[in-house]
């Protein structure tokens, strides 16, 4: 798997308290600390076509992402956070647990550390044929977002350069521009890399997959 698209955040380290279920952060600090709160205070109309998500990577390769068993407990009850195999977390910040200073517990092991990451994926429209400028616009939003979100620290932020296209098989898209239809086949890995054209943003010529991609992800390199 290629690096992830962080923002500028510094790898945090946490000390879970026990193997067994423990208290260990707020929920509205691990908000905080991922930039979560920042990002869903922008207008909608600013981050429409960016997906955000947390990461979570162990220190001791021998402890699965999903091992970390984060819970929120609150006023009305448990609510598990699942984080996937690669160390994801997808949630929208829940106000209510923020006001009431709800707690995050977790299995991590005593002395265990991992870092916390922020990444993007875009957000396409339904189908398999999109407007340039509504799958290629996440980048020019994703990085007006990050400088928003990282505030003084937006200089030392790496930029969203590259659109991946990732199928689950060997796939084509095409990109019917006025001058002439552009063409790209997925390499080895079923992925298709694209960087934002600034002439075709304005164009917003029409986009064809041969399939729907199962992510779109948004990455700080490019091919």
């Amino acid at each position: 798997m290629k690096k992830l698209a962080l923002l500028a955040l510094l790898p945090l380290s946490f000390s879970a308290l026990a193997t067994e279920e423990r208290e260990w952060i707020p929920y509205k600090k691990l908000l905080e600390v991922t930039k979560f709160d920042k990002f869903y205070a922008l207008p909608a109309a600013e981050r429409d076509k960016v997906a955000v998500y947390i990461t979570f990577a162990p220190n001791n390769k021998t402890i699965k992402p999903a091992d970390m068993a984060l819970t929120v407990v609150h006023s009305g009850g448990r609510t598990a956070l699942p984080v996937t195999a690669d160390g994801r977390l997808s949630m929208v910040p829940v106000a209510k647990w923020i006001g009431e200073d709800a707690k995050i517990w977790t299995q991590m092991p005593k002395g265990e550390k991992a870092a916390i990451g922020f990444g993007m994926n875009a957000v396409l429209p339904e189908g398999q044929q999109w407007g340039y400028a509504s799958a290629m616009g996440s980048v020019p939003q994703a990085n007006a977002a990050i400088k928003q979100v990282a505030g003084a620290l937006s200089l030392f932020a790496p930029s969203i350069k590259s659109v991946v296209f990732k199928f689950a098989k060997p796939a084509q898209l095409k990109i019917q521009a006025h001058d002439g239809v552009k063409q790209y086949s997925s390499d080895a890995r079923n992925e298709i890399w694209l960087k934002p054209d600034d002439a075709l943003l304005k164009e917003n010529p029409l986009m064809v997959a041969s399939e729907r991609p199962r992510e779109v992800e948004l990455e700080t390199d490019t091919k």
